[in-house]
């Protein structure tokens, strides 16, 4: 099951969220965050979530970002190891991505290289 509603994956309830890191909010080193996070500030520095991460469309993470699924409305400068990556119309990757699912609205940019893992059976 999916972190997120299979209607809209932003549609989060503000408590589910245990990092947030607002517009306008510069972050220089890594983030470690547990559960799940927004990020609509910029960060400059690797980024872990346990669980979950959405970065909104003002955001920009320039890092290598590792989490379990993950929404890009902004910008991606680094690689990104997931289970779940969705990339909307207005997001944009620039890095390497391994992921099990990958889903690019139109619009939605990604340059680098992509490795598919097959989702495992249990």
């Amino acid at each position: 099951m999916a972190i997120f509603g299979k209607k809209d994956k932003v549609a989060l309830d503000l408590q589910s969220i245990s990092t947030l890191i607002s517009e306008g909010c510069v972050v220089d080193g890594s983030v470690k965050a547990p559960a799940f996070a927004r990020i609509d500030g910029q960060v400059t520095g690797d980024v872990t979530v346990d669980e979950g991460l959405i970065l909104g469309e003002k955001g920009q993470v320039t890092g290598n970002i590792v989490t379990k699924e993950i929404v890009v409305y902004g910008i991606v400068l680094g690689d990104i190891q997931t289970e779940s990556l969705e990339i909307k119309a207005t997001g944009k990757i620039t890095g390497n991505i391994k992921t099990q699912t990958l889903l690019v609205e139109t619009g939605g940019v990604y340059n680098g290289q992509l490795t598919m893992q097959p989702v495992a059976k249990g």
